[in-house]
């Protein structure tokens, strides 16, 4: 995942992507940092947490200059730690350079072994620091000729924004993984991940970056260089499905028109009698909205969601049955009681969380509970930029649909076709990756390290990484 935002030309860039961050949280809450330029020299500051506690007043002062680059981390390669929280920054022939990454690099491991035989000494284990190894490696005399000689060695998903002490480099893969919007503010040019963080700071929405292209932006002017050769489009599709914020424009659409239309088509396709429509929150409320007014069967908020839960939590010493789930989720009984249920969320991954909101529900006193899901079943692991499990641990790899109903102990359970969820998202299904659910990479390893033991230790290494 992770959220990348950039600005250039502003009076006060440190708090515009400070806000721009907090926009974008729901992307990483690992770790946060932000760089800044103001023609002489790059600052930076970075550090664990979320965007509200890392920054403070005095901080955001020390961030000076007129352009800033800014990232919110979720870390799918490398360890969960300071030193690999981002901007990463070096000084090289091409002056201070700092970068933020959104993707995974799926040619990380050979070309760092690569780098690492070659004398390079490697800060983080972020496949991102690869990048600029390269980059400072380069023996082009122009940054951007350097980048696009870097960018053409590596392979993978990379949304990217650079800050060098007098510009603002963006960058988006050939395939597209990731999204990258132009924004304007006034006589400022904003980048980000997606539009949510322009609503904040009041920036309009211009376009995409384009796959493969690099935009240059200097004062209040902004070229596009279309450097990078386009492969297969390979949008991933899960940024509709769960990933971005339904207010949102991703690949030119507004993710909760997708979300609605999943759930209205997951209504037509499995039908069910019932008193109750409920969505698992917050990811399931869109589709769930859209269920309900397909079926014309009344919607409720029979879970409530604890919005302040963080990704850890203090256990109490005794056993308390469901503890974790119910630290998140809570039922509302008087909704529930002598109902039956239908239960919406965007996916199910291990199966172990939704077996016991299963429980939960029944517990509560409904009647019946049937799970209906606003995707197709889950059957690969991503190695493009989600934290998913390996492939033995996603249920639906190894279990038949009627087998995972009877494990999260449900009346029913049905998934939203594939192309029922190609319609979804404006039906140009060519356009996107659906390899976690098809298995179908649209970047093999073997076609990206031709040597055949290289390329299973490449996908050794990811299905390690994967297991930390």
């Amino acid at each position: 995942m992770c959220g990348i935002f950039g600005i250039a030309n502003h009076s006060d860039p440190a708090r515009m992507t400070y806000l721009g961050l907090y926009a974008l949280q729901h992307r990483g809450q690992e770790s946060t940092g932000m760089s800044s330029s103001d023609g002489d020299e790059v600052y930076t500051h970075k550090a664990m947490g979320y965007v509200a506690d890392v920054y403070s007043e005095d901080i955001l002062a020390k961030l000076k200059g007129h352009n800033a680059i800014g990232h919110t981390r979720y870390s799918t390669a490398g360890d969960s730690c300071e030193g690999n929280a981002q901007p990463i920054v070096v000084k090289c022939t091409y002056g201070t350079v700092a970068l933020v990454h959104n993707g995974n690099l799926i040619n990380a491991g050979s070309l760092r072994e690569e780098l690492e035989r070659q004398g390079a000494i490697f800060q983080s284990t972020s496949d991102s620091e690869v990048i600029l190894h390269l980059l400072a490696r380069s023996q082009t005399r122009e940054l951007l000729d350097a980048l696009g000689e870097t960018l053409a060695k590596v392979h993978g998903a990379f949304s990217l924004l650079l800050l060098t002490k007098n510009a603002l480099i963006g960058v988006r893969d050939p395939n597209g993984f990731r999204p990258l919007c132009i924004g304007k503010l006034n006589g400022s040019y904003v980048l980000a991940s997606e539009t949510c963080a322009f609503d904040l700071i009041g920036a309009t929405y211009l376009r995409e970056v384009e796959p493969g292209e690099i935009v240059f932006v200097r004062g209040e002017e902004l070229w596009s260089v279309k450097a990078l050769p386009s492969t297969k489009l390979s949008k991933c599709i899960f940024e509709h499905v769960y990933f971005s914020r339904p207010d949102s424009i991703v690949f030119g659409r507004t993710v909760q028109t997708s979300r609605d239309l999943m759930g209205r088509i997951l209504a037509q396709e499995n039908p069910v009698e019932a008193d109750l429509v409920v969505p698992v929150p917050d990811s399931g409320v869109a589709a769930a909205i859209g269920f309900s007014q397909q079926s014309r069967i009344p919607f409720a908020f029979g879970l409530i969601r604890n919005h302040y839960v963080g990704r850890t939590f203090i256990e109490p010493k005794t056993t308390i049955r469901n503890f974790g789930v119910k630290v998140k989720h809570n039922p509302i009984k008087e909704l529930l009681a002598g109902k039956r249920v239908i239960l919406i969320d965007d996916s199910i991954v291990r199966g172990t969380t939704t077996r016991k909101i299963v429980k939960m529900v029944r517990a509560a006193g409904a009647k019946e509970v049937h799970m209906r899901i606003s995707c197709p079943p889950t059957l690969s692991p991503c190695f493009y930029g989600i934290d998913t499990p390996t492939k033995k641990e996603l249920i639906a790899s190894s279990h038949t649909v009627e087998e995972i109903c009877k494990y999260i102990e449900a009346d029913s359970l049905a998934y939203l076709s594939l192309p029922g969820l190609m319609r979804a998202v404006d039906g140009k299904g060519s356009e996107f990756c659906t390899a976690c659910y098809t298995g179908q990479y649209p970047l093999a390893f073997q076609e990206m390290i031709p040597d055949a033991k290289a390329a299973d230790r490449q996908l050794d290494l990811w299905e390690a990484s994967l297991k930390e």
